[in-house]
């Protein structure tokens, strides 16, 4: 049996971005409720996975060391309120290469749900960008928008102002 899920971008749906996204572990600042909203996910029975753009890794401005440590930074928070991710995929190329797991394509997504058996119909593609939204409708999920309804992309499935309030929506409504 395909199993649903949850694929998260995140920076600006997990971790705060304010003039760049995190180059190292110490600038990791986790936006409140998250690891909250990812528990209840679990607790629902939802895989939940990280799909994240890091092309600051190709550019040079950090390494594949400092994107771990971000990442193993970025679980040890997570657990910190019981909460689970199951894979974290990452694209470290360039921003204008042409490769197939770099948002808006939707390799990334599309890879996990291969690998895990992912009803991609019956799942969420959660970001705060345009390209995140185009990757999980090109997948094939429902989308969820981070931000205002003003700045929302075209087809959208539902705005919230963070991953949290997004949750308890789709709980609320009955939705997850």
């Amino acid at each position: 049996m395909k199993q649903r899920a949850f694929f998260l971008d995140r920076d600006g749906v997990l971790n705060r971005s304010y003039k760049h996204p995190p180059n190292n572990a110490d600038e990791l600042v986790m936006i409140p409720g998250v690891g909250q909203a990812v528990r209840k996910l679990n607790e629902l029975g939802y895989r939940v996975f990280v799909v994240t753009n890091q092309g600051g890794v190709g550019l040079g401005y950090f390494s594949r060391e400092a994107l771990q440590e971000i990442h193993c930074k970025l679980l040890q928070e997570m657990e910190k309120d019981g909460a689970h991710i199951d894979q974290i995929a990452v694209c470290i190329h360039k921003p204008q290469s042409d490769c197939s797991c770099r948002k808006p394509k939707p390799g990334m997504i599309t890879a996990l749900a291969d690998q895990y058996h992912i009803d991609l119909s019956n799942s969420y593609t959660v970001g705060d960008r345009d390209v995140d939204i185009i990757a999980g409708q090109a997948a094939g999920t429902k989308t969820i928008y981070i931000g205002s309804r003003n700045h929302a992309p075209e087809g959208v499935d539902l705005v919230s102002p963070n991953l949290l309030a997004a949750v308890n929506t789709l709980l609320a409504e009955k939705l997850i």
